[in-house]
């Protein structure tokens, strides 16, 4: 019998009676849906919220860490979410899980209330040819090659490069590692199957597909998502919202969690 994703649910008091409305976190390559912690805890404090957080760990990471897809792709992904999630839902991802988001939004629009994509980017390597910001290529061939050498290194110094240019980076990057450690690390297969997704994946042409609310969160000084990439994502999907988080770098829910919480608590409120 094949073996579904595991969720982990947070439903804070709903003290408006208002019908609950789920909202389903994906976490980021490398990492898992430790990330999520903080933000979640600010859900929680919330006594009015009418909001279900469901976290996601991709296959091959944190409580999936045992499930093993093939071949590891972004349809084979969505088809493992959209088993376990029976309801619609709002979908929110983090960089890599931005771009699994975006698909599910894509593949599954009857399942997928609103899109929310943090850090992230349709297509994530960068192209001299039509002046395309982005990772540079071999930056992610570097990855690849270490990680054959050293995954927890790997990890690491990945890690490193998410929390580079924030205000309070040291801070940030302890927080972040102790949140992704307190879970199991995934293996070197699965590290390199899905870093194949950051460089290979492009739903640069789909954006204009989306049809559901859909909010699109930066930070100022994301080395892995550059400022001037914004502006033609914005022109793929112009209906979409958008907001900059000054300051901050890769991971704006733990540089700047009060901040994030309130700007995406009016944007659910204004949908």
């Amino acid at each position: 019998m094949a073996k579904n994703l595991t969720l982990s649910t947070f439903s804070p008091l709903n003290s408006l009676k208002k019908p609950i409305i789920p909202i389903v976190l994906i976490h980021g390559w490398g990492l898992n849906s430790g990330v999520w912690q903080p933000l979640l805890a600010l859900f929680n404090d919330n006594k009015d919220s009418h909001y279900q957080l469901i976290t996601i760990d991709l296959p091959g990471f944190g409580l999936n860490s045992d499930l093993d897809i093939t071949p590891y792709s972004l349809t084979n992904i969505c088809q493992h979410i959209e088993q376990v999630i029976d309801q619609p839902a709002i979908y929110l991802g983090w960089s890599l899980g931005g771009l699994i988001a975006t698909e599910m939004s894509l593949k599954y629009p009857e399942k997928v209330l609103a899109l929310i994509t943090v850090a992230s980017s349709p297509y994530f390597v960068e192209q001299q040819v039509n002046h395309w910001p982005g990772i540079k290529a071999q930056v992610l061939d570097n990855f690849h090659k270490q990680l054959a050498n050293d995954t927890e290194k790997t990890i690491s110094g990945f890690l490193k490069i998410q929390a580079m240019g924030s205000p309070h980076i040291r801070q940030d990057l302890k927080l972040i590692s102790q949140l992704v450690m307190a879970h199991p690390l995934p293996d070197q297969k699965v590290l390199a199957h899905s870093l194949k997704l950051l460089s290979q994946c492009d739903l640069r042409r789909q954006l204009t597909d989306i049809k559901q609310p859909f909010l699109r969160l930066y930070g100022l000084n994301d080395s892995l998502i550059p400022k001037t990439v914004i502006e033609k994502i914005r022109h793929l999907a112009p209906d979409s919202d958008e907001y900059l988080f000054e300051s901050a770098s890769h991971a704006p829910f733990i540089s700047h969690l009060d901040e994030f919480h309130q700007v995406l608590s009016d944007w659910l409120a204004s949908i």
